[in-house]
């Protein structure tokens, strides 16, 4: 079990718990719940690196403790 902490420097910051092996899809789903917005609606990046749904935090390289940046389309 990691916590990745995404922000989307409007002062929302979130902080949620997931498996290594959960996609991108799924982590989506959970800061939507979370947050109150539409998960196909969130964009989750890292520097200039967007991710994309099917791929797994771990092949992502996504550990405990892990900042993104969060943004809204």
């Amino acid at each position: 079990m990691i916590e990745v902490v995404c922000n989307d420097r409007l002062g929302k910051k979130v902080r949620v718990k997931c498996n290594s092996d959960d996609s991108i899809g799924d982590l989506k789903k959970l800061i939507a719940a979370q947050t109150g917005t539409r998960h196909d609606k969130i964009v989750l990046k890292k520097w200039y690196t967007i991710f994309k749904d099917h791929v797994t935090l771990g092949d992502y390289e996504i550990h405990d403790g892990m900042n993104l940046e969060l943004y809204y389309q």
